[in-house]
């Protein structure tokens, strides 16, 4: 029974993945679950009671994976430039994701102050490995250097996000490669190179 009941919870989980991709925060609905898994509505929330807890559960069954990917990807890489410029694209490529853009915007609004913490905390460990490169790199205050740089890739991310919803008046869209490319050379050379 336990195993069964494991095993909806993922169909659930990868139901809502689905959606999310194809149809952004909108799309993550328990009629819409119940409709991609055969359950009943009424079974969905046997398992989550709310829109939140499920958005809760794909964190923290999908974090994990998302941060061992820019993990790998930074461990790939001979030098701690290349390290970081590792974290920067990583962390780019996640947010394009429409999945998980659509899971952090359900994320600010939907899940409690404990839940976001939570979150916050997973992320504060993806953030030690670039102190880390910061810190191979000689860097007299990495701690602060890797906030600042966070700064950078956040900047970046809503950059893609408008691009995407297209140019705006006195503000040309710049495609992700780009956008990806200067978050780099800022992070790496500050302004004078960028």
């Amino acid at each position: 029974m336990a195993e069964h009941r494991q095993l909806q919870r993922a169909a659930l989980l990868d139901a809502a993945r689905t959606l999310l991709t194809e149809g952004g925060m909108e799309a993550l609905t328990f009629p819409a679950l119940a409709a991609r898994t055969g359950l009943a509505r009424s079974s969905v929330y046997e398992y989550f009671r709310s829109r939140a807890v499920v958005v809760e559960a794909l964190c923290e069954v999908d974090f994990p994976l998302w941060a061992a990917e820019i993990e790998a990807g930074m461990e790939s890489c001979d030098s701690a430039a290349e390290r970081i410029e590792a974290y920067v694209r990583g962390q780019l490529a996640l947010a394009g994701d429409p999945r998980h853009r659509a899971v952090v915007a359900i994320s600010a609004l939907e899940l409690d102050e404990a839940a976001r913490e939570r979150i916050r905390a997973a992320h504060g460990n993806l953030v030690g490995l670039v102190v880390r490169a910061l810190e191979d790199l000689g860097h007299e205050r990495p701690r602060l250097a890797a906030a600042l740089l966070q700064g950078i890739v956040e900047a970046a991310v809503r950059q893609a996000e408008q691009s995407a919803a297209g140019p705006r008046a006195g503000c040309p869209a710049e495609g992700p490669e780009a956008i990806a490319d200067a978050a780099v050379a800022m992070a790496l050379h500050g302004l004078d190179r960028f």
